[in-house]
């Protein structure tokens, strides 16, 4: 007899609309959105304009995301920002520096991790570091290799180590 779990990660793989977790920046927090992509791709798919996002990929998700009161027009506001995004508009930018490693978790993405807190550190820079280990999520920024580092939205390197110098030029160009 197959485990439970293993059969859960076997159905995953194989479909194509199985809702997965999705990372979103909500205010100041970082959230797992089940079911996030799926809405996200019917509302490309159906032309929704930008300003009509929100509440149509809110109505979407809040039937498998706990969603805390008082929160609604926060995670709408995120939406659709998430959707411009996809959509290639231009964002504003809120200042924030923006860290993501890609890697399946293994000692060698743990490491650059581990360099790139030691570079901020140095640097002086603060930052939260996403570390994004989902295969389809890798995918969908386009990196082929792991583990990649991404700052502010570009792939500074992928599949190789950067050196602590080039790291720390990264984060002090990135937080200007």
């Amino acid at each position: 007899m197959i485990p439970k779990v293993l059969k859960i990660k076997t159905q995953n793989k194989n479909s194509m609309d199985t809702p997965t977790q999705r990372m979103l920046k909500i205010d100041k927090a970082t959230i797992g959105l089940i079911g996030l992509d799926i809405a996200l791709n019917k509302a490309l798919a159906e032309d929704i304009p930008a300003d009509a996002a929100a509440d149509y990929l809110y109505d979407a998700i809040r039937g498998q995301n706990y969603i805390p009161t008082g929160m609604t027009e926060k995670y709408k506001v995120a939406l659709e920002k998430e959707y411009r995004k996809l959509l290639g508009q231009e964002q504003e930018e809120d200042g924030e520096l923006t860290i993501r490693i890609f890697g399946t978790g293994c000692i060698t993405c743990n490491g650059l991790r581990d360099a790139v807190i030691d570079a901020m550190m140095e640097a002086n820079v603060a930052a939260d570091i996403d570390m994004i280990q989902d295969p389809d999520e890798i995918g969908r920024h386009g990196i082929m290799a792991t583990p990649a580092l991404m700052i502010n939205g570009i792939v500074k390197i992928a599949g190789i180590h950067p050196t602590p110098v080039q790291l720390k030029k990264w984060l002090l160009d990135a937080a200007e």
